[in-house]
């Protein structure tokens, strides 16, 4: 079955089921520890921006979310170096940080390609032919191993259903039709779809998209 055609799967009540759903934890690994800031090597810069994250916080556990955002941008996704030097520098174990990328979609916890496409998938952009949107974006893509495509459960942009976040740009409504020009502009280093993106929508808070 082509990329296309391919259901996404879906719980009964409609939600998507989120890959990696049921990995069992492996039980057979030793404890990981704080790591040692003698002995873990952490760049100035992403040291110095996850500081200035944990800074904000009455608890600094808080500043979980945006430190691994922060790692995730120096290395690719969450790899077990970046889960380390994150933990290192918040004093947590990284089974800790782990436990929390591992549940949000935006945190990546294998390599992916650097340009992310999360097509909304959820009950709006659903209704209006979301499925098949991602489908042709999969076909598209291919094997392109700069691309990571995948379905999201919600985005948060109903009114421009169906629609996708392009490197984090909002773009929609969108076609299959829109497809093979949203991934050229991407490979080319242009703007992706600027007359279908959120950002320039008319809106009455001239800051609102600033």
């Amino acid at each position: 079955m082509s990329a296309l055609r391919r259901p996404i799967p879906r719980y009964a009540h409609g939600s998507r089921v989120p890959p990696g759903w049921d990995e069992a934890a492996d039980l057979t690994k030793e404890p990981s520890p704080v790591p040692d800031p003698a002995t873990t090597e952490v760049p100035a810069t992403l040291r110095e921006e996850i500081e200035g994250h944990m800074a904000l916080y009455p608890d600094s556990r808080s500043a979980t979310l945006p430190a691994l955002e922060a790692a995730q941008r120096v290395h690719g996704w969450c790899s077990p170096e970046a889960i380390e030097q994150v933990a290192c520098v918040m004093r947590l174990t990284p089974a800790y940080l782990v436990s929390v990328a591992s549940f949000y979609d935006m945190l990546e916890t294998s390599p992916v390609g650097k340009h992310s496409v999360y097509v909304c998938t959820n009950i709006s952009c659903s209704l209006r032919g979301a499925d098949e949107l991602y489908g042709a974006v999969r076909t598209a893509a291919g094997d392109d191993p700069e691309f990571n495509v995948r379905a999201f459960e919600c985005l948060g942009a109903c009114d421009i259903a169906p629609m996708a976040s392009v490197d984090g740009a909002y773009v929609g409504p969108l076609s299959i039709e829109d497809v093979p020009r949203l991934l050229d502009d991407v490979r080319a280093g242009r703007e992706v779809l600027p007359e279908k993106q959120l950002a320039r929508r008319p809106c009455a808070d001239a800051e609102a998209s600033a």
